[in-house]
This record gives C-alpha cells, sequence and structure tokens, in this order.
C-alpha cells in the first residue's frame, strides 16, 4: 500500500491546471465581475451612459451635438472632457466619471436583495441576479453546454479550439486561463498562500488544501458501488475499482507481470536493476523498499510491535509473529506415550520414536556418525561439504541449519526467549541461561 501512503501529499499540479468544466464556469464568473467592476467604469460604462444619455435627450441631444460639433473649437472640444484628478484618466461624460470615482471611494450603490452583496454599477448587480434566478442565456454552439457570463463562454470555448493564450516566461507551459496561469507560477515562485489551520501545512493552490482537510475531518466521499468501501480522494477509487475490473495496466517490460498501480510497477523494476535506494543511516545497509527500511530500524531501536496476545511474546515483524501464532492454534492429534509429547503429523511420531528406541538408520558415509532422521545427516553433511545455505537477510551470514539461522536472528531481532524464573532476567541464548542460573545455585 505504498502508492497509497505517498499519495497524501500535494495533488499534481496538472489536475489543478485541467480544470473541469463544471468548475470553469464558477472561476470565470467570479473573476468577469472582479473585471467588470474595474474596467466597465471606463469602457462599459461609457458606452452604457452615453447611450443613456442619449436615450433621454433625444433628437435633442442630436441636434445640439451636430450644431455644437460645427460652432466649437479645438480648445473648447478639450475643455469638455472631465479628468479623475487621483488617477489622471479622462472622460467625456461627466456620469462617467461620477462613476469611475467610486473606484476610489469604495461606494457601492447597487445591493442585492436576496444576498446583501454590493456593486459600484447597475450592470454588475443585474449580471450578479443570474446567480440567483439560475439564468444561463450564453450557449455553446459545439456541445450546448450554458454559461451564465458571456466570458466564461469565451473561455469553455478554447476546450474546442485547443486555444492557449496565457504562457508562463518561465517555463513555455501554455494555459488556456489566466487564473491557471496564475496558480502555475507558484511553482516558480514557491508561494504556498493556502494553510492548513489544523498542522500548518501550506498549499499552492485552494483546492488542494480542501483535499487535504479530509485527513483531519475523516471524511472519504468516494465510495465503490460494488462493495461500498469508501475513499478519500477519487485517485484511491480509482485504483480501488481494478479489483473488481482485474484491470494491470501497468507492464514489466523486463518479466511481463503486471500491476494496477504504477508505483507498484516502479518498486518492481528495482529487483531487475538492484536499485536499493533506502538506506539504514546507523549501519548503511540498503533497501529496495522504505517498508523494509522501516522494520530494519526496529532492530536498532529494540521496538517490539506486534505482541502475541496468548502469551504477550514480543516480535519486530508481523510475519515473526504468524508463525509464532501457530503454535497456540495447531492441533496436534499424535501423542507419543512414553513422554506425552503430540505431533501433528503420524510420520513425525513414528520419527520421535527412534529417540526411545535409539534407532539410528542413517550413516554419514564421511566419518560413521549416525542419526536418527534423514534431515539430521543432510545437516551434518554439510560440515564436510562446507555448504551454508541459509543467509542472514540482514547481515548476509550464512549459517549450516534453518535453526542456527533462526537462533542468529535473534541478534537482529533483539529477541530473548529464555528467562530466568527467580529474577526474571532474559537471555539471547540457551546457554546463557544456564550459565546464568549458575550464579544462583552458588549463593
Amino acid at each position: 500500500m505504498a502508492f497509497i501512503k505517498e499519495e497524501i501529499e500535494d495533488l499534481k499540479i496538472e489536475e489543478v491546471f485541467s480544470l473541469k468544466q463544471e468548475d470553469t464556469e464558477t472561476q470565470t464568473g467570479l473573476k468577469v465581475l472582479k473585471e467588470e467592476s474595474q474596467e466597465l467604469s471606463e469602457i462599459e460604462g461609457k458606452h452604457q451612459y452615453e447611450k443613456h444619455h442619449d436615450f433621454i435627450n433625444g433628437e435633442q441631444s442630436t441636434q445640439t451635438e451636430k450644431s455644437s460639433s460645427q460652432k466649437r473649437d479645438p480648445k473648447t472640444e478639450s475643455n469638455s472632457y472631465s479628468t479623475c484628478r487621483q488617477c489622471g484618466k479622462s472622460f467625456s461624460q461627466k456620469q462617467n466619471l461620477e462613476v469611475h470615482m467610486r473606484i476610489h471611494t469604495g461606494e457601492k450603490p447597487f445591493t442585492c436583495q436576496q444576498c446583501g452583496k454590493s456593486f459600484t454599477q447597475k450592470q454588475n448587480l443585474k449580471v450578479h441576479m443570474k446567480h440567483h434566478t439560475g439564468e444561463k442565456p450564453h450557449t455553446c454552439p459545439q456541445c450546448g453546454q450554458c454559461f451564465t457570463y458571456k466570458s466564461s463562454l469565451e473561455v469553455h470555448v478554447r476546450v474546442h479550439t485547443g486555444e492557449k493564450p496565457f504562457t508562463c516566461k518561465f517555463c513555455g507551459m501554455r494555459s488556456s486561463q489566466k487564473a491557471n496561469l496564475e496558480v502555475h507560477m507558484r511553482v516558480h515562485t514557491g508561494e504556498k498562500p493556502f494553510i492548513c489551520p489544523q498542522c500548518g501545512k501550506c498549499f499552492t493552490v485552494k483546492g488542494n488544501l480542501q483535499t487535504h482537510m479530509r485527513l483531519h475531518t475523516g471524511e472519504k466521499p468516494f465510495t465503490c458501488l460494488q462493495c461500498e468501501k469508501s475513499f478519500t480522494y477519487r485517485r484511491d477509487l480509482k485504483f480501488h475499482m481494478r479489483i473488481h475490473t482485474g484491470e494491470k495496466p501497468f507492464t514489466c517490460k523486463l518479466c511481463g507481470k503486471s500491476f494496477t498501480v504504477k508505483g507498484t510497477l516502479k518498486n518492481h523494476m528495482r529487483i531487475h536493476t538492484g536499485e536499493k535506494p533506502f538506506v539504514c543511516e546507523q549501519c548503511g545497509k540498503s533497501f529496495r523498499y522504505k517498508e523494509s527500511l522501516n522494520h530494519h530500524m526496529r532492530i536498532h531501536s529494540g521496538e517490539n510491535c506486534f505482541v502475541c496476545h496468548q502469551c504477550e511474546r514480543r516480535f519486530t515483524d508481523r510475519n515473526h509473529l504468524n508463525n509464532h501464532a501457530k503454535i497456540h492454534i495447531v492441533e496436534k492429534h499424535y501423542m507419543c506415550h512414553q513422554c506425552g509429547k503430540s505431533f501433528k503429523h503420524r510420520t513425525t511420531l513414528e520419527n520421535h520414536m527412534r529417540i526411545h528406541n535409539r534407532e539410528k538408520p542413517q550413516i554419514c558415509n564421511h566419518c560413521g556418525k549416525s542419526f536418527e532422521h534423514k534431515a539430521h545427516l543432510e545437516s551434518h553433511m554439510r560440515i564436510h561439504t562446507g555448504e551454508k545455505p541459509f543467509a542472514c537477510p540482514q547481515c548476509g551470514k550464512s549459517c549450516t541449519t534453518k535453526g542456527n539461522l533462526k537462533i542468529h536472528m535473534r541478534v537482529h531481532t533483539g529477541e530473548k526467549p529464555y528467562k530466568c524464573l527467580q529474577c526474571e532476567k532474559k537471555f539471547t541464548y540457551h546457554t546463557d541461561l544456564k550459565r546464568h542460573l549458575q550464579t544462583h545455585s552458588e549463593k
């Protein structure tokens, strides 16, 4: 599950840039209100008030304009312009200047009766009211999707045309929306304005912060329709669905093995390349997987996380605990009537009986030593051949028998299975316990 853990990092910036169509209208809608409040005073406001002025004065204003245009000299015409004393902008109509001044004064005389939001111009209020009425008068001629604002439709059309007019001056990345470019620029500037109030982690995009907050709230909004399992992230649900479909799109080119997740394939490739990127800072040993390094670190810390609930024995590895648990659950039907020892299989009992009968049918051809079991003879033969087939995965030391390897592993695991009943001191090896017991007998 490494890919899930690793994936609680920032969402890829590409996800932010490829805005969904349902998000396009909201973003551009908010943007257009901002732009209108700044620019309508000099563009739309100018035309709106000029048309309004002409409509009120009618033909009289038209005739007056014609006669005045014939009589006015250049000096009189320049004096008719109204100029803003704060920013120096000029307007042909006094009304336009009055509207413009609201930018400096902050006056917003037009208020929405439904939500209380205020605007500098009546036209902006009309545009805003479309949110409440649900009116979407602008329709895409190619796919039929409707939008509240004309500018939202213009941005949407770029999906069909492929137009990306906004270019990053640092890396040349192109975007269909100015807002996306502004977000992208944070990659270069390092700006992360959205901060988690609970843990202080910062994000470049507000959406990434909202997704991150699910870690604190425990929200899992994405549910599998087949098994009803829920997930924090959409991508995790996508990976999960491959369990039901059997889809394994990521295939190793060297051995042909397929995987459901790209991260798992990446980890698998280390088997072929021999790469071991995770290094222990204490002993320098390298590992292919981060989980292996975490497990290895318990050797240095002496941490034993996995506890047997029946005998309270502790292990550093879950597999070791699972193997140990079999001692408690395995039924042993075959019992030796001489010593009372029980066995799972009849053949094991028969082999055991040779101890009591002192039967040793297995004889070494090199030294003539005899053994009760064939396995014991095979282990003994390694003394003559020098073979040591059981290697320690932690330090590489080789042993002639599997039992010796298990004993050796206690050096790494810190396991001390032999306990003194008198002082409760624990020991790694049985010989150490025997030596210790002599100290009590001497007293």
